[in-house]
């Protein structure tokens, strides 16, 4: 990051993990989320750090989960009427909703929305899913949905206000175009599963399967 942002965490004495190297978005999740389990955490949650979402709905985010209702919850910006209002792009608000049609016919789903860089995920949840066999890329986020339905895992939403604003990252056009398509492409891997044409280790191997053994002792240690 070229924003201080590891500086300022560090100041403000959180435990900062840092990659030598760019392993990208999905890499970075993947290195979070396995040192998060090392930690014991029963609760995860993916936030987008650009002060797009609204981190004061954490508690109301993560209370579904932690009552058992879910294993996964999503902070929709298409349960309100004020996404365009709120500052989308016109052509991200199409192709998200596109893509969550699209997703919703083939995952057999009914999500508002899919695309949110807002979630909490339980450790049931992260230790069942194979995400090391994911995307480094921003696709990543598409292959854990298509998962959590591969292992029936149960998906949940609340509304989060829009925000978008000139300073906040957010992927161009091009990049996005490549989501889009990746995330078309996770859909068709995934039908292929479901019919018993493909045996994608994606959809079928779990996380203890597709890991050395000495790491994933270190996570069965952080809650015995």
């Amino acid at each position: 990051s070229k924003d201080e942002t590891v500086e300022i965490a560090q100041k403000l004495g959180l435990k900062t993990i840092i990659h030598v190297q760019n392993r990208g978005y999905g890499g970075n999740q993947k290195t979070s989320y396995l040192e998060a389990l090392k930690d014991g955490a029963e609760i995860v949650i993916m936030l987008h750090p650009d002060n797009q979402y609204d981190a004061t709905k954490i508690p109301a985010l993560i209370e579904p989960i932690r009552r058992g209702e879910f294993d996964m919850m999503i902070g929709s910006r298409f349960l309100g009427k004020d996404t365009l209002e709120g500052g989308m792009p016109l052509y991200k608000f199409i192709g998200n909703r596109f893509l969550t049609w699209a997703e919703n016919l083939v995952l057999g789903q009914n999500l508002s929305e899919y695309h949110s860089g807002f979630r909490a995920y339980s450790r049931r949840f992260l230790t069942t899913i194979p995400f090391l066999l994911n995307s480094d890329d921003f696709v990543f986020d598409s292959e854990v949905l298509a998962q959590a339905t591969a292992f029936n895992f149960k998906i949940g939403e609340i509304a989060v206000p829009t925000r978008y604003f000139e300073e906040a990252s957010s992927i161009n056009f091009k990049r996005s175009v490549v989501y889009g398509v990746g995330t078309l492409g996770t859909l068709v891997k995934f039908w292929l599963f479901k019919l018993g044409w493909s045996k994608s280790p994606q959809f079928s191997r779990t996380l203890p399967e597709v890991m050395s053994r000495y790491h994933w002792a270190e996570i069965e240690e952080a809650t015995s």
